[in-house]
């Protein structure tokens, strides 16, 4: 058990190191590029997944957002005319593998009008105003800016709590050497990057709290970040999505496995049901325990280009939450 708990350890703080290559599906659920190969390698529509780490400015420079979403937009589905809501999406590597399928989602069900800006390795101080040369994020995509250029209704913020000192911003602070500092630190991140985005929408905008799944080498780490996001919500109006439950066992919230049973959507869409005969599809890759694209890795974080039954099930929840809340 010991001999597998480091292999976890190391497997995983290789994964972080490494800056893992997004993928990104740039359709909705049932309908992508026929050209992408899905897991096994067939040619099938793809999916998004990506990575939450980084480890310089240059680094981050490179993995900007090549084409963020068109800010222009359809109208709501539901109600002709009117358009749908502005949706903002930032976070780290998670949110760039997520983030087209993500953007196909809020636009197929709400007609939103949708930008990401996703920057892998960072966290939450990256996105605020201030961090200037120690930040991974440049000062035209800090939230603050974003939020005054592109007036969203919503901001999604899905971070997976950087810990392991990748960040410049973070001043050294990492979860496995100052553990009370970090949560302090990341607690108080929390409060400036949601009074920043507040002040710059002029109370027009509700942030959603996008919460974590499982994580098998840091897992208390993860549920209390996650509940420093649930205080922060309740403190300043905001939402949470509980997108990491949709990625863990029904029995056990916190409780890091690589497949799951395959949802009824999954098994209805074979692509998303990796292995049908045992009735269970895979959320990682062998080797990345914090990551849901199934594509394997580039240089070049992106969008995930194959079709991720994790990716799917983490944009569901998010979708769902921006609904229940226009409901």
């Amino acid at each position: 058990m010991r001999k597998r708990k480091r292999g976890l350890w190391s497997a995983g703080l290789l994964a972080g190191v490494l800056l893992l290559g997004a993928c990104g599906d740039p359709g909705s659920g049932d309908a992508a590029p026929a050209d992408l190969p899905d897991a096994t390698g067939r040619a099938a529509p793809p999916e998004p997944s990506a990575p939450p780490s980084a480890t310089t400015r240059q680094r981050a420079a490179r993995d900007a957002p090549d084409s963020p979403g068109s800010p222009d937009s359809p109208v709501s589905p539901d109600s002709p005319g009117k358009p749908g809501p502005r949706v903002l999406y930032l976070g780290d590597s998670l949110a760039m593998e997520n983030q087209d399928v993500l953007g196909a989602q809020l636009k197929d069900r709400l007609g939103a009008r949708y930008r990401s800006a996703p920057y892998s390795g960072t966290t939450l101080c990256d996105y605020l105003d201030g961090t200037g040369k120690d930040s991974l994020v440049p000062d035209k995509d800090k939230a603050a800016a974003l939020v005054r250029a592109q007036r969203p209704d919503y901001v999604v913020l899905q971070f997976w709590g950087n810990a392991w000192g990748y960040t410049p911003c973070m001043d050294g602070i990492t979860y496995d050497k100052q553990r009370e500092k970090y949560f302090d630190r990341y607690a108080a991140d929390a409060r400036r990057l949601a009074s920043q985005i507040r002040g710059a929408a002029g109370g027009r905008t509700r942030v959603v709290w996008v919460l974590q799944g499982p994580d098998p080498i840091t897992p208390d780490r993860v549920r209390r970040v996650n509940a420093i996001y649930q205080a922060q919500a309740r403190a300043s109006g905001g939402l949470v999505a509980d997108a990491g439950k949709a990625v863990a066992p029904a029995a056990d919230r916190y409780t890091w496995v690589e497949k799951l049973p395959c949802t009824a959507y999954e098994r209805e869409h074979s692509a998303y049901c990796t292995e049908p005969g045992a009735g269970l599809t895979a959320l990682h890759r062998d080797k990345d325990y914090l990551h849901f694209c199934l594509a394997p890795t580039t240089a070049k974080s992106r969008p995930c280009p194959v079709r991720s039954p994790g990716i799917r099930r983490l944009t569901s929840v998010i979708t769902e939450r921006v609904a229940a809340d226009l409901r």
